[in-house]
């Protein structure tokens, strides 16, 4: 399934990660990233829609013996080298793992666990990481999480979230559509509303911009002509970001045995490179899917809707991959 309301997914299972001195690899990953960066960048820390890779009740699935085939909840992390600050967009049922990463990768102290939190909306592979920052686990201490006023609301008034605020595990601090939220010199992130089912809250994307160079984190979306009709257009949003990790999340109807897609709430990725493919090389190539469910073609390299996305002129992200966010 994908996304469904109060439906239970398994935690995916944990990738094997590999460390030698300052540096960070993923199995599934060809980026190394290195402490001693002096810039602002952002790490790539899950590519799975919210159940993983591969997801529960799927139990003839070959990839449960191969680690190297597993894939984490999509989330992105946003690092500060000179202020050895970390952030994380979204909290994910695989948060154990990608707050370790995202440590290695910052080179900063083990404490605070986390500078900061973005939810996007609340569907559980977005904001249910957050039971680990409570006394069962880390036993945080007021680790700032931003949100948009429904999303906000949500936590306050629903346990066991709700109970992260009274402990003061977590710091709920305001989003307003497109009101940048500075975090660091020269770095912010500002939430963009997006149209996706909304059952307990806003959803949004996020963009992260830098000194330089800017990054757009947008892993759900109903349809971009909803979007259109709200008055954002993909396009135009491509013209402001150097990177945009958008909603792959199906490659095309018929990937689901015996099911009609058409009505599914995300844009398959056969209709993003469609829509997008009289555009410049160079616009295109800034296009990297996330949100890849377990049934997405696009998860093999070397399959046939690989073939097609690069032909495309895009391609999927990978786990580990990091984005400067100054230009070199």
């Amino acid at each position: 399934m994908c996304d469904a309301p109060r439906s239970i997914h398994l935690i995916a299972v944990m990738a094997i990660i590999a460390i030698a001195g300052c540096a960070i690899q993923r199995p599934n990953s060809t980026v190394v990233v290195n402490s001693s960066q002096s810039g602002p960048f952002v790490i790539v820390l899950g590519i799975a829609q919210d159940g993983g890779v591969p997801q529960a009740g799927s139990f003839t699935d070959s990839r449960w013996d191969d680690p190297m085939k597993s894939r984490q909840v999509v989330a992105l992390g946003i690092v500060d080298p000179a202020g050895g600050k970390r952030w994380m967009v979204d909290a994910t049922p695989d948060f154990r793992r990608q707050t370790f990463e995202l440590f290695r990768a910052s080179g900063g102290a083990p404490s605070p666990v986390l500078d900061g939190i973005f939810l996007t909306h609340a569907h559980i592979g977005h904001y249910t990481g957050l039971m680990f920052l409570g006394h069962e686990s880390i036993g945080a201490k007021s680790v700032p999480v931003y949100a948009m006023p429904a999303m906000t609301k949500f936590i306050r008034t629903n346990g066991p979230w709700s109970q992260l605020v009274e402990y003061s595990n977590i710091e709920l601090r305001p989003l307003s559509a497109g009101v940048p939220v500075p975090i660091a010199d020269k770095l912010t992130v500002t939430p963009i509303l997006v149209p996706h089912r909304q059952e307990f809250s806003e959803v949004v994307a996020v963009r992260i911009a830098g000194p330089s160079r800017s990054v757009l984190w947008l892993p759900d979306i109903d349809s971009w002509e909803e979007w259109d009709a709200q008055g954002t257009r993909i396009e135009a949003l491509l013209d402001t970001v150097d990177i945009a990790y958008v909603d792959g999340t199906f490659f095309a109807n018929g990937e689901i045995p015996g099911r009609d897609m058409s009505g599914f709430p995300h844009p398959f990725i056969t209709h993003t490179i469609e829509r997008l493919r009289s555009l410049p090389i160079e616009t295109r190539s800034k296009i990297r899917f996330i949100h890849l469910n377990h049934t997405n073609p696009a998860l093999d390299e070397r399959s046939d809707a690989r073939r097609v996305i690069e032909a495309a002129g895009m391609r999927v992200a990978q786990e580990g991959e990091v984005e400067s966010l100054m230009r070199q």
